[in-house]
């Protein structure tokens, strides 16, 4: 017997396809807020990230980037 996960969406309720979903991590500066993880579509978390700023990704770049 097969069992299938599907994930809806927190913010609209609608069924997340197959690789068009996104997590949200919401986290606080007082850290004993605690933080929040809201699954939304793509497009959801691209309109809500409209509204906010673009964070670069952390860590080394790989070797063949400085050239």
């Amino acid at each position: 017997m097969a069992k299938k996960t599907v994930y809806v969406s927190d913010l609209s309720g609608k069924e997340i396809a197959e690789g068009r979903g996104a997590k949200i991590r919401i986290t606080f500066e007082d850290a004993r807020s605690g933080s929040y993880e809201i699954d939304a579509t793509a497009e959801e978390a691209h309109e809500l990230g409209e509204k906010g700023r673009k964070v670069g990704r952390r860590g080394r770049k790989p070797k063949g980037a400085d050239a």
